[in-house]
């Protein structure tokens, strides 16, 4: 027999409804942070980026870079939140488990980049030919750039990102804001130094040259740190999800 639910229990499961729901969206924003710094600090598109910023018109083109970038993550965002239909799947459900699978594997591929960076470390490398865009760099346009920020996205980080949006449903201004701040935090490393380039030029290209030196000769230990972090927290935190 049901026993009829009387308001002190409807009551106290709202209120665990509320707790489970606040605990859900505290994760999901979590998620988000730990993911848009590291697509902030990949050294990839960073190096490239410092590539572009001091050449002529950098600014300019700077400028239509980061536009690219936000703009691109802007569309992935919304793509999923309208795919989902701003109503997030179930826990234990076909398509919840879907998306904490994708994110485990791509957590499982970050570890997994990380431990192979570690072994190659030390070896000797052969010289690779820079991109044939730099060559050109500086009669580039900004069109080019403004395409060449998405082009040069970290996509699996990106990917991961979309996984953790689907879990996000839009019922507040807070909410709103979350997603907006994950654009924004994942462009904050190109957006600083923009704006620097932008009212600093003459200090700008020495900075740069430094910073652009210093990603080089430490990519490999930026990559095993931020893969190694980024990638046992979305395992960990994936399998977890999936086993509870």
């Amino acid at each position: 027999m049901i026993a009829p639910m009387t308001p002190e229990t409807a009551r106290t499961k709202s209120g665990t409804g509320s707790l489970a729901a606040g605990q859900e969206g505290t994760a999901v924003i979590l998620n988000l942070v730990l993911i848009g710094v590291t697509i902030a600090l990949d050294p990839l598109p960073l190096t490239a980026f410092m590539v572009v910023l001091p050449s002529k018109r950098g600014v300019r083109k700077g400028a239509a870079w980061v536009f690219g970038w936000l703009v691109s993550l802007a569309i992935v965002v919304t793509v999923t939140v309208v795919a989902t239909g701003n109503n997030p799947p179930e826990p234990s459900t076909a398509p919840s488990l879907a998306g904490l699978a994708v994110r485990a594997a791509i957590g499982a591929g970050l570890v997994g980049l990380a431990i192979r960076q570690r072994r190659r470390m030390g070896r000797p490398k052969k010289p690779k030919k820079p991109p044939k865009w730099q060559e050109h760099v500086d009669n580039m346009s900004p069109w080019f750039a403004m395409a060449l920020g998405p082009a040069l996205q970290p996509w699996a980080l990106i990917g991961a990102g979309a996984a953790t949006v689907v879990e996000a449903k839009l019922s507040s201004w807070e909410s709103y804001l979350a997603l907006i701040l994950f654009c924004v935090l994942a462009s904050a490393s190109y957006l600083a130094l923009e704006i620097y380039a932008g009212f600093r030029p003459a200090q700008s290209t020495a900075l740069l040259a430094r910073f652009r030196t210093w990603m080089e000769t430490h990519t490999d230990q930026v990559i095993i740190v931020g893969g190694l972090i980024l990638g046992f927290w979305l395992l960990a935190n994936s399998l977890y999800l999936i086993l509870a």
